[in-house]
């Protein structure tokens, strides 16, 4: 310990974190009162999205970043669930497209319009249905193009391929007790869960096997977090026997024992980790808390470093993270934070304070860009890419996004992707399923008929006109 230096070096030990002004918030929206540990909302660069309190069913609300202020009453929602919505998630690949899970079992995904919604949305692109009990995390493939995770309260993860609404790999084997996250490596190939049972496993989806298993990785009952770090290791949160709250680092290679582990507080709000793998800085937000607290992780002792901590008066009741592409790189700022009140959303601005005004490229690696390096059907069939990144020199220009089209498959034509008992019980249903999509298709083909016909005769009614003009010009 003598030789350790007293201050540590880091660039980022004055990051300093501020709130914005009150007319830059979102204001007068009803929070969700859900009593579950997702945060409740989901940021990209073109819009804040936020579950909201519906009566009879689920909503959220998609607002356009810039649309703050007062939100009025009877601003549409996206509101097609039956239960409450429990988990939203914005694909990193279309910056229109998101996911939420719901307690009515189901998982939609819906297309937002390019200039948010005018009316309230309630037909989503495609509902996905394969879980038998409430939906609490959806999660994005972060390199494949449409490949959805779902995990429910029937302790099983779906994933899924959304371009063609079917579910491809169903683990409803591995998890004896409530799955409380699930994480994405950096590539998509392993996930990582922390569950009820005080497990956190390590799994290869596609082989659909456990890697790597830590039981007791927190001794406490309260619930746990898990999350793929850059370098492939873990990190942990939860509780320890006597309720402290614990943060953990652990390398999925070897379980044993953790690379380090440090008790917090006896706070008993579950904490909820955003990482920036760029700055491998972890923002830790407890629920109920009134703080921010960021961590750097490196590869010297102690591994993880406390930096500081951001605090306010009012507790958060979620909290959602920008990614680092929608953040302004002119004001060096390194994180964004959209933290949730009863009524409002606060966003929270993290900068590294610099004198100079220059690009500060140690600040801002090349970063995870919204092309997806894989398509679904490459990921399915075992390729592994990592994401494709880009510069923020000049800041990022939001592209055009092309529409998510699904193309419903013949099942009929389908081999089974997984067997199961259920597929037997199932097997009427699958038939009247397979009916509906044949008579999709065909409907589909009839549109597509009646559409070209009209299209002729819209062009030849054109070129009659024109010709009677012609004919007109002759006579006269």
């Amino acid at each position: 310990d003598t030789m350790r230096r007293v201050v540590r070096q880091s660039k980022f030990r004055h990051v300093f974190g501020q709130a914005v002004k009150n007319d830059q918030c979102y204001d007068d929206i009803r929070v969700s009162r859900v009593t579950w540990d997702s945060s409740f909302c989901a940021v990209n660069p073109r819009f804040v999205a936020i579950i909201v309190d519906a009566s009879g069913g689920g909503a959220f609300l998609v607002l356009p970043l810039h649309k703050t202020g007062r939100i009025d009453k009877s601003y549409p929602t996206v509101c097609g669930h039956t239960g409450p919505v429990l988990d939203i998630d914005w694909c990193p690949h279309n910056d229109q497209v998101i996911a939420s899970g719901s307690e009515d079992c189901t998982v939609m995904v819906w297309q937002i319009p390019e200039n948010g919604l005018t009316l309230s949305l309630t037909e989503p692109v495609v509902v996905l249905e394969g879980h038998s009990k409430r939906v609490g995390i959806v999660a994005w493939h972060p390199t494949a193009r449409n490949v959805l995770l779902s995990a429910g309260c029937d302790n099983a993860i779906i994933i899924w391929n959304v371009g063609t609404g079917e579910a491809l790999i169903n683990l409803d084997d591995m998890h004896v007790d409530m799955i409380y996250n699930v994480s994405w490596n950096r590539n998509g190939s392993l996930i990582c869960t922390a569950s009820k049972d005080k497990k956190v496993r390590v799994i290869d989806p596609r082989k659909q096997e456990i890697v790597a298993e830590k039981e007791k990785t927190h001794e406490g009952a309260r619930p746990m977090r898990a999350i793929f770090l850059a370098d492939g290791n873990i990190f942990t949160t939860g509780f320890s026997r006597m309720s402290e709250r614990q943060l953990a680092l652990w390398n999925p290679k070897n379980m044993e024992e953790p690379i380090a582990l440090h008790e917090m507080d006896t706070s008993n709000g579950v904490l909820l980790p955003f990482y920036d793998p760029d700055t491998n800085i972890i923002y830790l937000c407890g629920k109920g808390d009134s703080s921010i607290r960021y961590f750097e992780i490196t590869d010297e002792s102690p591994y993880v470093h406390y930096l500081n901590t951001f605090s306010s008066k009012e507790p958060q009741r979620g909290m959602g993270f920008m990614p680092k592409r929608g953040l302004d790189v002119n004001k060096c700022e390194i994180a964004r934070f959209f933290k949730l009140h009863e009524r409002k959303c606060e966003p929270i601005i993290m900068t590294v304070p610099r004198k100079s005004d220059l690009f500060q490229d140690d600040l801002y690696p090349d970063t995870a860009g919204p092309e997806a390096a894989l398509e679904a059907e490459e990921w399915f069939e075992g390729k592994n890419a990592d994401p494709l990144l880009i510069s923020l020199k000049h800041g990022y220009i939001p592209g055009k996004n092309r529409d998510l089209k699904v193309v419903k498959k013949n099942i009929l034509d389908n081999k089974p992707a997984a067997n199961k008992k259920s597929d037997l019980i199932n097997a009427p249903k699958k038939a009247a399923d397979a009916l509906n999509t044949q008579n999709e298709a065909k409907l589909d083909e009839i549109l597509k008929e009646l559409k070209s016909i009209k299209d002729t005769i819209t062009n030849q009614d054109e070129r009659i006109s024109k010709l009677e003009q012609q004919m007109a010009k002759i006579a006269d």
